[in-house]
């Protein structure tokens, strides 16, 4: 079975996730497609396929060559919930002509507004109705998975390491790599296939930490509120107004980092900031956060001690700390690629991967491409075609001797 096929069956299940879940995974549903990808491995021929306590699958292919190395392969079942994932209705445009596509609601995909959809061209585009998500993100990278290993299970002959397989919940959210079993999954190293383009290896990504400002002010009556009243939504726009404007996510590419207010809310006596951090370089990732407690220490200088609060929590570091000393693990994906005839490419991710946890637990995962575009969107595609150029990239990724 092709991995498209394979996709637009996985799609149609509502795996979006839920970050103010405490449970793990964070919604049931996402058991549902994972039992089913355990099942689906098992009647393949993994015969170690399992399903554990916290949504995750693993399951190994043996090695016909005990001297190569033990590779793995992981991507997550979940999808954002910004957008609605269901019901989905998808399909797909033969022969796509390069153009604007019109969608069942009337929302148009238009390669002025997302160019990279034009390097489909002459490709089958699967896309949305417009009414949801599409899940490429990261159901392509499932789909492709499960149809190399169907493939190399089908060729015997074909010398590789053990195969490892992971599929994970709650990556859309951070957790992805919290409970992952890393001794049990029994990889030398690893891959996320968890990217966009065709071409694309990442090993460097963002420093992450999320910041919580929590803002005490005075409150009483407006009337008689003359050096008494401490407005607190006014001190937290204060401490807002004293980061630097043009470190927004707006205002920055590349490896520019940034601070990002994500929600608030307040009152006169009480009001909350929450706030993303993010650089690709350690030393100013420490340096922002260090600047969020200097300004917080200069407003309770300002107003009084205690008035306002910074808790900071590490989400992630840069994986290219560690991948740097195991560039073989990413020339082994260029030589991959290229035996597809691909040229490899690498950018440094404006964001975070499972692979990037991963790699300080001790699992070197850098990450490779599904194909997918546009993701967590109503314009989110993938080209049949991109997906068969990287089921057939992860054998040779997986393999000796592999002849198309």
């Amino acid at each position: 079975m092709r991995a498209y096929e394979r996709f637009l069956n996985y799609i149609q299940y509502d795996t979006a996730s839920d970050e103010n879940s405490p449970t793990t995974p964070s919604t049931k549903k996402q058991l549902i497609l994972a039992k089913a990808l355990a099942d689906e491995m098992q009647a393949m021929g993994i015969s170690d396929a399992r399903l554990d306590e916290y949504g995750y699958v693993y399951g190994s292919i043996p090695a016909t060559d005990d001297s190569l190395p033990a590779i793995g392969l992981i991507a997550h079942v979940d999808v954002v919930d910004c957008v609605p994932s269901a019901p989905m209705k998808a399909r797909i445009v033969e022969n796509y002509d390069g153009g604007a596509v019109t969608l069942e609601n009337g929302l148009v995909l238009d390669p002025a507004v997302f160019p990279d959809v034009a390097k489909a061209k002459g490709k089958r585009l699967i896309v949305t109705d417009g009414n949801t998500s599409l899940g490429a993100d990261d159901k392509a990278g499932v789909a492709e998975i499960m149809a190399a290993c169907e493939q190399i299970l089908a060729h015997p002959a074909w010398k590789h390491g053990r195969i490892c397989v992971g599929f994970t919940p709650d990556e859309e959210i951070g957790r992805g790599a919290d409970h992952f079993d890393v001794q049990g999954f029994g990889a030398d190293f690893a891959y996320t296939v968890d990217g966009g383009a065709v071409g694309g290896i990442n090993y460097e990504n963002f420093n992450a930490a999320a910041a919580t400002v929590n803002v005490r002010g005075r409150s009483v009556h407006p009337g008689s509120a003359k050096n008494i009243m401490l407005n607190a939504s006014l001190i937290a726009m204060e401490f807002a107004g004293m980061l630097p404007p043009q470190q927004r996510p707006e205002h920055t590419e590349g490896r520019e980092g940034f601070f990002h207010l994500c929600g608030m809310r307040g009152e006169e006596d009480q009001a909350t900031l929450q706030y993303i951090v993010r650089d690709h370089d350690r030393t100013l990732f420490e340096a922002r956060k260090e600047r969020m407690q200097d300004i917080a220490a200069y407003l309770n200088d300002k107003y009084g001690a205690g008035t306002v609060e910074v808790t900071l929590k590490d989400s992630y570091y840069n994986m290219r700390e560690l991948i740097e000393g195991r560039m073989e693990i990413v020339e082994r994906a260029c030589a991959a690629y290229r035996a597809v005839g691909v040229e490899p490419w690498s950018e440094p991710i404006r964001g975070g991967t499972d692979g990037a946890m991963l790699t300080f637990k001790g699992l070197p995962c850098p990450n490779i491409a599904t194909g997918g575009m546009n993701c967590h969107g109503r314009f989110e595609c993938v080209a049949v075609e991109d997906m068969d150029i990287m089921t057939e990239m992860i054998i040779h990724l997986l393999t000796q001797d592999f002849e198309s």
